[in-house]
């Protein structure tokens, strides 16, 4: 049986935070980085691995000192298994693990986007093995997994390269950027998205 006080933890830290509490967590988490002279992206681990496995030896790319990056790869792993004991273990007191507004999922039906489809309750019918081959499917994952990989490497990190920590040491490049990611997903969701589906 678990204890009383676990499941009162489990249900207060899978709630949706407000601004108030998560913004100020980051502020100091991305001061805590600037004052050591680190920048946090999840991007720039696809380059670290791939200069720790000797890809230095065949572009200058991948020429830079990845160790002094090690930190970076405990916050992609952190992010994989924090996802994983999300999922499996803090799943929040409505039976769900993400937080859509019931506005974002009608707007999505209208589209043709269901959710109604015996997995979990908040994952869109085009994400499953049957219908990731069909051209939908295979236009979102393997198309928008390109576009993020390219657009990545062409803007010089992701998205929260930029937005986070771009953004907080007042590079015009990074808000050029963030500028960009915001005109991309809107054209993404009010364009793309209902020609396709």
């Amino acid at each position: 049986m678990v204890p009383q006080f676990l499941i009162d933890f489990r249900d207060w830290i899978s709630q949706p935070w407000p601004w108030y509490a998560a913004g100020p967590m980051l502020a100091l988490i991305m001061f805590i980085l600037l004052w050591f002279g680190h920048e946090f992206g999840i991007s720039d681990n696809f380059r670290l691995m791939c200069a720790a496995d000797g890809a230095d030896e065949m572009n200058e790319f991948f020429k830079i000192n990845w160790q002094a990056g090690e930190w970076n790869l405990l916050v992609a792993l952190g992010a994989v298994f924090g996802g994983y004991i999300a999922s499996h273990y803090l799943v929040g007191p409505d039976g769900d693990v993400a937080h859509i507004s019931d506005s974002t999922i009608e707007s999505l039906r209208q589209i043709g986007i269901q959710f109604d489809n015996g997995k979990a309750p908040l994952v869109p019918d085009f994400i499953s093995w049957e219908n990731i081959f069909s051209w939908q499917g295979l236009l979102i994952i393997a198309g928008g997994g390109f576009l993020v990989g390219f657009g990545a490497r062409y803007a010089g990190g992701c998205t929260s390269g930029h937005a986070i920590s771009g953004l907080s040491a007042l590079q015009l490049p990074s808000l050029i950027a963030v500028v960009g990611f915001f005109l991309g997903g809107l054209f993404m969701t009010y364009i793309l998205l209902p020609l396709i589906f």
